[in-house]
Parts: C-alpha cells; structure tokens; sequence
C-alpha cells in the first residue's frame, strides 16, 4: 500500500513540474486533492501538493478544510504536518465546526491535545452553540469530556438554547459525563430557556434511571417543577416511561402533584397509553379522583383515549 502511494506520490509530482514549467495547474483542483489526501492519510502526497502551491485552509463548499479532514479521520501525523504548513487551527464551517469540535465528538484524545497545544478554542460555537465540552458529552465520549475539563472547559456552557453539558448528558443517558460534570462544579439545578432542570430532562427522555438516580443524590430536587408546573414524575409519565416512574417514585416524588393545567403524573400515564405507568402510580397512592382543569379525571381520560385495560386498572 505505502509502495503504490509512493508511485502516486512520484507520478503526481512529475505530473505538476511538468504543469507548472508550462501553465498554472488549476488551483481548485490543487486544493480538492489536498483534501483528499488528508482524508485518506496520504502523507507523501499531501506535501507533494502543497510544495506544489494548494492552499493549506482551501475550504469545499461546506467550509471543510484539510485540517477538518484529517481529524475527523485520527490522522495524526497529517494533522501535525498540516498544523505545521500554517494552517488555521480556529477555521470554521459554515454551520461554525472547526477542527476542535470535530475532534471532541469523535472521541479523538490525543488530536484534541494537539489542537489544544496549537491554539485551538475552546469555546468557539457552532452555528446551534454547541462548543467541544457540548458536543463531547452530547456524543459521550467520556475521556473527550475529562480532558476537556481538565483544559479549562467552563461546565455550566450553554448552547443557544440555554442547555448545558449536564443537561444534553443527562437526556441522552450518559451517566459517565454525567459523573465527571458534577463533579467539575455543573450547575444541578441550573434551568434552560424552557425552565427545564438536567433532572427533568433525564426523566422526559427515560434513557437511563442511574442518571436520574445520580442528579438526586448529588443534589437535584425531585419535585422541581418547569414553568409549567410539571414535576419531573408528571415529565416522565407523560412519555410513558414506566421504569423512570418507579425510579423517580423510590426518590419519594409527590405522587399526586398537579400542574398548571391540573394533569397529575395518573393523568399523564392514561393519555400516554402506558399500563404499566399506570398500575406503578396507583400502587404508590395516585388519587384517581384528582380533575384537571377541565374538571376530566383519570379514568375520563381513559375512556377517551378508549384504553380498555386502563379503564379497567381504574376502575377497580
């Protein structure tokens, strides 16, 4: 393999001279191979090309430049060599990615040290805000979020929807960078630009009851509710997550709070078709005659839904 791209190497270098002592070579196309050659770990004709004049941070139409190229691939040596051709660390897509950022939702450790070394930012944003702290615990990639934090990453950053790191881990379930924000100072009970907790989150998105079980022994209030009023058991049986009820339920969640709208965590579990939500509800004490605010109960819910096993559970 290494022989054939030695042949290239040496054919395309012949194949440039020749262009070069008689006409310009065409520099997009310059500039295209650059960046195909990063992408493929193509050493020899990476520099090849740009001895040959291609543009170290020539973008494609997207903003991708070699650089991106080669990280987002692990190619190590072709980043240092690119870094070392002068090529802009802090570059950016046109939705705001840059090497960094591609680094981080890779997993790529060592590549994110380099570019750190380098001068890469920490906290530059993509389009959505997302710096590589975000993107990081969003892919969970544990060590990407450790070493991030250990280089100064702010743990409370937020992304233009006022969601930080713990938040989009704690949605998604990952309980590794979970455990590393908090204990790097991530606010618990910092709220989003919808007023929802990391908490709450965890239990709209019923993927991991250890991350439920973890934000409330390091402090999370299990009865914090959104500006709506809804409590994090309302949230969790309004997505029909019965093994994030019982969780929530063994923490000693309010069974029978109501939110704005009168719908209690019963109601919600009915109107989401969850059995099993609904059964783990009336064994811990949820009153069936509560009424929402438009004076509908439970079991009325049930029979519009026209849930016969659950009109069944509440009837009895």
């Amino acid at each position: 393999m290494k022989s054939l791209m030695s042949i290239r190497s040496s054919l395309l270098f012949t194949l440039l001279t020749i262009s070069f002592s008689c006409f310009a070579a065409d520099q997009a196309e310059l500039n295209r191979e650059l960046r195909n050659a990063a992408s493929i770990d193509d050493d020899e004709t990476l520099v090849v090309l740009l001895d040959a004049g291609a543009d170290v941070d020539a973008a494609n139409q997207f903003g991708k430049t070699a650089l991106m190229n080669a990280v987002e691939n692990g190619n190590i040596l072709t980043t240092s060599i690119l870094l070392s051709r002068g090529a802009d660390v802090n570059k950016e897509t046109i939705v705001g990615l840059t090497a960094l950022t591609f680094a981080a939702e890779n997993g790529q450790v060592e590549l994110t040290a380099l570019l750190l070394e380098r001068g890469a930012n920490l906290e530059t944003r993509t389009r959505s805000g997302l710096n590589a702290l975000l993107l990081a615990a969003q892919y969970n990639q544990v060590e990407m979020v450790d070493q991030l934090l250990f280089k100064g990453a702010d743990p409370n950053a937020t992304d233009k929807d006022g969601r930080t790191a713990l938040m989009i881990a704690a949605y998604r379930g990952h309980i590794g960078p979970v455990e590393l924000l908090i204990h790097s100072g991530a606010s618990i009970r910092r709220v989003d630009s919808k007023g929802k907790t990391a908490l709450i989150h965890a239990a709209d998105s019923g993927n991991n009851p250890d991350v439920v079980d973890m934000l409330i022994t390091q402090g999370a209030q299990i009865n914090e509710p959104s500006p709506d009023g809804a409590t994090p058991l309302i949230w969790a049986a309004h997505s029909g997550n019965p093994e994030m009820v019982r969780t929530l339920l063994k923490h000693d969640a309010d069974v029978n709070r109501q939110d704005d709208n009168g719908a209690s965590a019963l109601m919600e579990a009915v109107q989401a078709n969850s059995e099993d939500s609904v059964s783990i509800l009336l064994e811990a004490g949820a009153d069936k005659t509560l009424k929402n605010s438009d004076g509908k109960t439970a079991l009325d819910l049930a029979i519009k839904e026209d849930n016969k096993e659950i009109q069944s559970l509440l009837s009895q």
